[in-house]
């Protein structure tokens, strides 16, 4: 059971900054929806945080798969169920195979992959189970994707750790009976 808070604020009652950053985040994106409501109480950082966003999600070096695949983990590991929801679309949309990604919502790299494409995942799970990372992955990434890909995988994983805060603080959940 859970109780939504940090709900949209009626547009009378949006400050002039935060009224600002509405209208710049629809004329870029529509109307604001999941993280980007409960954003809007910090419009600087709901401005940045979309900056962020569109650099990572449509401008990375990464490959799609592999920066869909990276989201998907992040939303498991933080037991967010919206942004898996709205990121496995995006997934199979990038060349994965419908059932692919459902191992990983068993933190395991999606036996249907092909080994070179499961290998490329391991450096980001390395960084997710140990908050370090290892050699082997590292080295496999560094080869790859160069370190600018190193660094916009930990990027990646950084920014959704954060907007999977950002919802799990908007739904209060209570224990179960």
């Amino acid at each position: 059971m859970a109780q939504d808070r940090l709900g949209p604020i009626p547009a009378n009652q949006l400050t002039e900054q935060q009224g600002e950053s509405a209208a710049d985040f629809v004329a870029a994106r529509g109307q604001p929806t999941g993280p980007w409501i409960v954003l809007m109480r910090s419009p600087e950082v709901m401005s940045r945080a979309r900056g962020l966003s569109d650099y990572l999600r449509y401008q990375s070096i990464l490959p799609g798969w592999l920066r869909e695949f990276v989201i998907l983990m992040t939303a498991r590991q933080w037991s967010q169920s919206y942004e898996w929801n709205a990121h496995y679309k995006l997934a199979v949309d990038e060349g994965s195979p419908p059932k692919s990604h459902e191992p990983s919502r068993k933190a395991a790299a999606p036996k249907a992959w092909s080994r070179r494409r499961r290998s490329s995942t391991t450096f980001a799970w390395s960084c997710s189970a140990t908050k370090a990372s290892a050699m082997p992955p590292y080295a496999r990434a560094l080869d790859r994707f160069g370190e600018q890909g190193i660094v916009e995988t930990v990027s990646l994983m950084g920014y959704y750790t954060m907007i999977s805060m950002v919802l799990n603080t908007r739904a209060r959940r209570y224990p179960q009976a």
